[in-house]
């Protein structure tokens, strides 16, 4: 039995970016992040697999804080099971 994919978006503010994606993370149902800036072009595609936890995270982490310091808007869309 194939599970169904569920997609979300949020449009957030490049200082609200990386508190948004720390959320998420935490809810442990989301499999892939994609960023998207305001004129539509992607960002980054972030693949979460079961079990990402802790330091594993800290790189991934450490990318976003980068990207909120250059967009001023962008779209987050969710990938969840």
């Amino acid at each position: 039995m194939k599970k169904t994919k569920k997609e979300d978006q949020f449009k957030v503010k490049g200082e609200e970016l990386l508190k948004k994606i720390k959320e998420l993370i935490k809810e442990g149902n989301v499999r892939k992040i994609t960023i998207v800036n305001k004129e539509g072009k992607t960002i980054v595609v972030l693949p979460l697999t079961l079990g990402v936890v802790g330091a594993a995270i800290a790189p991934v982490l450490a990318a976003v804080g980068a990207i909120a310091a250059l967009v001023t808007e962008c779209t987050i869309t969710v990938e969840r099971e």
